[in-house]
């Protein structure tokens, strides 16, 4: 079965590149930089359904984009979460935070409207962060 994409995730997000192991998703908030990994396997809810030989694939894709993330943005602080209350679909959000984000010290959810980007900005933050990443990708050996 071809992998799909939870509709509310395809509507509130745009993409930015694809990982051997997840589809990097860019969230339509311009008040804080948040990506978002979607192994594509369909059918996983939580990571610990994630099969064992897959699990610390997709750490390392974690780890990897909140390395860029740090880097790209200067962020002072990376927030990783699994949370899927919303979306069942297994998701992971890797959101940057700086002291005098809109949110900080609390979590990005429920604080504010999100802002869209614009344009522009969409298609700037687009490449500047899908370069980054797909800079130093590395195929699954």
């Amino acid at each position: 079965m071809e992998f799909a994409l939870h509709e509310r995730l395809e509507a509130d997000t745009a993409i930015i590149t694809e990982l051997p192991y997840c589809r990097v998703l860019l969230m339509n908030d311009s008040q804080y930089p948040w990506l978002i990994l979607v192994p594509r396997y369909n059918d996983l809810r939580d990571l610990h359904d994630l099969p064992k030989d897959l699990f610390a694939a997709v750490m390392e894709e974690i780890r990897y984009v909140s390395e860029v993330l740090t880097k790209e943005c200067n962020a002072f602080k990376i927030n990783v979460a699994a949370l899927g209350n919303m979306v069942p679909q297994l998701h992971i959000h890797v959101i940057a935070r700086f002291e005098n984000d809109a949110a900080w010290p609390g979590p990005v959810w429920g604080v504010k409207e999100p802002c869209p980007y614009t344009d522009d900005d969409l298609k700037a933050i687009k490449v500047k962060l899908g370069t980054a990443i797909e800079s130093g990708c590395k195929s699954p050996e």
